[in-house]
């Protein structure tokens, strides 16, 4: 069962969406009403309201004043103004105004896909499927088809697969268009039309391997969901070029449908999800609703940047595919995506995971990536922590090798959180180490980093001198005059963990 606010996020990827009125996200949706201007009770306190005819503010204001439904969904050319928005609050009901480039059909077609359900939706919309889609208007255009997504994955092809060249062959047994036959069609100008025209496009043959064929966008609105592609000899005739449209129409309803019962999966995935990293009442109940152990689970933190909506990308990439199949749960919380793994006894499992996604995403994206630590149910909030700080830590330093696991950083980690401890309270303003940065300041003296080496060498002057590429006596010399300078106390240990612990949390603070 669908709740209003997951309907309105999902109408609002659409295209233009603008809503008025009072929204309580929380309620219930159980179906659907037509507006019928004969009918006193139109809509019941449950329902969506869809308002097919009303096309005016005036209109729109005065369905609200007459209707009890959940929400009102219009579409059209007219804006909302601050009239219909006083109705909506009378009224106690919000309306929604939807880019009058999504079709009726295709709105009623993931509505009805979010409240009855996806099977009812898609028996409703266009029986039989993508791939009896393909047939259909394979018999039409007369040639084999392939209808495909907007990252060139084979969603549907046609039976008819018979004398197609190469690229067709290779674009249907790799379930995704080929790179090279990807780049050719790009400097052919294909997808530049795909994104700006409705009208078939005839490509003719660029190669042996790449024969002509027939491309057509699927769009919604002013938003494009894909393509279908028609291997021919020659241009499509008129007749055929009009049922190739019709085709890519029907695909759009098709695409659409899916896709809102996957967003409406995402989305209640996402919360189960965020009840686990949060530490919710109702986290053992969501582990058992996501299906995963109690125990040995990881948190995935993970960024990306470059490319249109990367993180968007990923998100839609780490959740492809039934639940059950998949070895994480995700959620796209603000702009980082968390992803809860099973087998997480060791990182490799979580390592692989984060690669093979990024082998997914555009090859200008970039991803940081942090791994928290072995988790059971009760320390996921921690582990969820820990991808955080391991998340921080690789985008502090790029060249880290993807991705940034707790268990390899832990100490840099430690550091930080020492480093954060400090900054909240007031820093000390003396001790050997403040008095040693504040002598480099003033004299160019090198104190500050032959303290750090002589720490990290336990004392002993050979290996400090190596870490500094100087003679022993130099580290001698600059011992004795730093000892003039301040009170450095080197043979109690707890001066030197005290004066360690400044070091490297003063550098993990300027990271």
């Amino acid at each position: 069962m669908v709740v209003l606010g997951q309907l309105l996020d999902i109408l609002g990827t659409l295209g233009t969406c603008e809503c008025r009125g009072p929204v309580d996200r929380d309620t219930k949706l159980r179906g659907l009403a037509l507006y019928d201007p004969s009918d006193p009770q139109m809509a019941a306190g449950d329902q969506v309201m869809l308002g097919v005819g009303i096309d005016t503010p005036a209109g729109a204001a005065g369905l609200l004043s007459r209707g009890d439904a959940a929400v009102v969904v219009l579409r059209g050319r007219f804006s909302l103004d601050e009239g219909v928005a006083r109705a909506a609050r009378e009224a106690g009901t919000p309306v929604v105004l939807v880019d009058p480039g999504v079709s009726w059909g295709q709105l009623v077609a993931v509505i009805h896909t979010l409240v009855f359900g996806e099977h009812a939706a898609a028996k409703a919309a266009a029986p039989g499927g993508l791939f009896d889609l393909a047939d259909t208007i394979a018999g039409a255009v007369d040639g084999s088809v392939t209808i495909e997504d907007v990252q060139a994955r084979v969603l549907a092809y046609s039976h008819r697969q018979q004398d197609v060249d190469q690229a067709r062959l290779l674009t249907i047994l790799g379930r995704r268009v080929p790179d090279e036959t990807l780049a050719a069609l790009r400097t052919q100008g294909v997808f530049a039309h795909l994104d700006d025209s409705d009208e078939p496009l005839f490509v003719p043959a660029l190669s042996s391997e790449l024969t002509a064929r027939v491309v057509v966008a699927v769009r919604a609105g002013r938003e494009l969901l894909g393509s279908v592609w028609v291997e021919v000899d020659q241009p499509l005739s008129p007749g055929q070029n009009a049922a190739l449209v019709a085709g890519a129409r029907v695909a759009a309803t098709h695409l659409l449908t899916s896709r809102a019962s996957a967003d409406l999966e995402r989305r209640v995935e996402a919360d189960l999800v965020r009840s686990l990293i949060e530490g919710a009442a109702d986290a053992p109940a969501a582990l058992l609703r996501l299906g995963l152990p109690a125990t040995d689970l990881r948190v995935i933190a993970l960024r990306a940047d470059g490319g249109a909506d990367a993180v968007l990308l990923a998100a839609r990439h780490a959740t492809v595919g039934f639940t059950w199949a998949r070895p994480g749960r995700s959620a796209l919380v603000g702009d980082v995506l968390y992803t809860v793994l099973s087998g997480g006894k060791d990182a490799d499992a979580a390592r692989a995971w984060v690669r093979a996604l990024a082998r997914d995403l555009p090859s200008d994206a970039t991803l940081w990536a942090g791994i928290g630590g072995p988790a059971d149910l009760s320390q996921l909030p921690a582990s969820r922590s820990e991808a955080d700080e391991s998340l921080a830590v690789h985008m502090s330093d790029p060249d880290t090798e993807l991705p940034v696991t707790y268990d390899a950083v832990w100490d840099r980690i430690l550091l930080r959180r020492l480093a954060g401890a400090a900054a909240a309270g007031r820093m000390p303003t003396s001790g050997p180490v403040v008095d040693l940065a504040r002598h480099d300041a003033e004299h160019g003296t090198e104190y500050v980093p032959t303290l750090r080496a002589l720490l990290r060498a336990q004392g002993d002057l050979r290996e400090a001198s190596a870490r500094l590429a100087v003679h022993p006596n130099t580290v001698r010399y600059r011992l004795r005059k730093m000892s003039e300078a301040t009170r450095l106390e080197l043979d109690d240990p707890r001066k030197r963990l005290a004066m360690m612990i400044a070091l490297e949390a003063g550098a993990a603070m300027s990271e």
